[in-house]
């Protein structure tokens, strides 16, 4: 396994992040493709023995069950605390709290507790913002999440699922105020889906804001050869509704990683971490088997020529948002107030 720093962080990260979405009770939350707490237990222990030590999860999961069973493994797996990199996730306040008048920072605040509760661990190294509050100035989010920083409950903030004009909002705010900065950002990211490259990319490499992105195997689409299936594919209606209008321009894609794969003597998931390597910091791969966390491992291993890399990306053309980053787009234009932050515009 190979490690590097995330960002400006002290944190030293392995260059896969197990992502811990596929982990649950399938029965309390979105997905029912989710792994029961023993087989979660299995695949972390599995990725700890390969060299893994950065674990991202948050409440959303399965209505906090991922944070518990990740938890609960960790305490029995890993060597010590300060050797894994823990990272969960908060969402924007719901309308309920806002009619009850808790404010921004008291939402970060007792989200925060909850995770620490559900993993059982007094911190977690990385608390990321998981998508953006149009309902709440950023001020407000940013003092928030400086707050539980400097309580000792979090040792670095993050990002997911925003804009690069957001991100750098936020980090202005930071900035002018002393507050801690955002040092990562989780957006979505792959072969098939490459609209971070336009701007977010360019962005947080100047920045030295680490690049840790979700579905960098689009839900298993770029992992499956032909005629293989799983009940992920088969169930997942979010990610269904992520890729399958362009399914059919993005088959070629598909088919070069499948080439190469074969070429190569690897599994397709190899082929196409190996590319997402040579761009991000750690990109966090989702994992309900142990061949996905082999898989993973053994792509840090592998090298791609520089015509390989060519060989993969020539064939993609630029794609509409979707998922959460399309509700924002549709959100921001319906509220321009966004950028409010405390008393001053951005």
């Amino acid at each position: 396994m190979q490690y590097t720093k995330l960002g400006k962080s002290n944190l030293t990260v392995s260059r896969i992040c197990m992502g811990c979405m596929g982990f649950g009770d399938a029965a309390n939350g979105q997905h029912t493709w989710t792994v029961d707490e023993a087989q979660s237990r299995m695949i972390i222990k599995q990725g700890l023995s390969l060299g893994i030590n950065f674990f991202d999860t948050a409440p959303a999961y399965q209505n906090g069950t991922s944070e518990q069973y990740l938890g609960r493994a960790l305490w029995d797996f890993a060597p010590k605390r300060d050797e894994v990199v823990i990272a969960t996730k908060f969402l924007p306040r719901t309308a309920e709290e806002m009619k009850k008048g808790i404010t921004g920072q008291q939402h970060i605040e007792r989200s925060l507790n909850r995770s620490l509760a559900n993993l059982g661990f007094d911190y977690v190294d990385l608390y990321i913002y998981h998508m953006w509050d149009y309902n709440t100035p950023v001020y407000d989010i940013m003092e928030g999440l400086n707050r539980v920083v400097r309580a000792g409950k979090a040792r670095y903030i993050g990002i997911s699922n925003c804009f690069p004009s957001q991100l750098a909002a936020a980090n202005a705010v930071a900035e002018k105020e002393g507050f801690a900065k955002l040092i990562s950002m989780q957006g979505h990211y792959n072969l098939i889906f490459r609209e971070e490259e336009k701007e977010m990319n360019p962005y947080c490499q100047k920045e030295q804001i680490a690049l840790t992105p979700y579905s960098p195997l689009a839900g298993g689409r770029l992992s499956k050869f032909p005629g293989e299936t799983s009940k992920r594919l088969m169930e997942d209606e979010y990610a269904k509704g992520k890729y399958d209008a362009a399914a059919e321009r993005d088959m070629g894609i598909v088919q070069r990683v499948e080439e190469l794969a074969f070429h190569h003597g690897v599994s397709m998931t190899e082929i196409s971490l190996a590319w997402l390597l040579t761009k991000v910091t750690a990109p966090v791969v989702g994992a309900t088997k142990a061949s996905h966390v082999q898989g993973a491992v053994k792509a840090t291993e592998l090298r791609l020529s520089n015509e390989e890399i060519k060989y993969l990306e020539e064939l993609y053309t630029p794609h509409e948002l979707v998922g959460v980053m399309a509700q924002n787009t549709e959100t921001a234009a319906n509220q321009p107030h966004v950028w409010s932050a405390g008393n001053q515009e951005l």
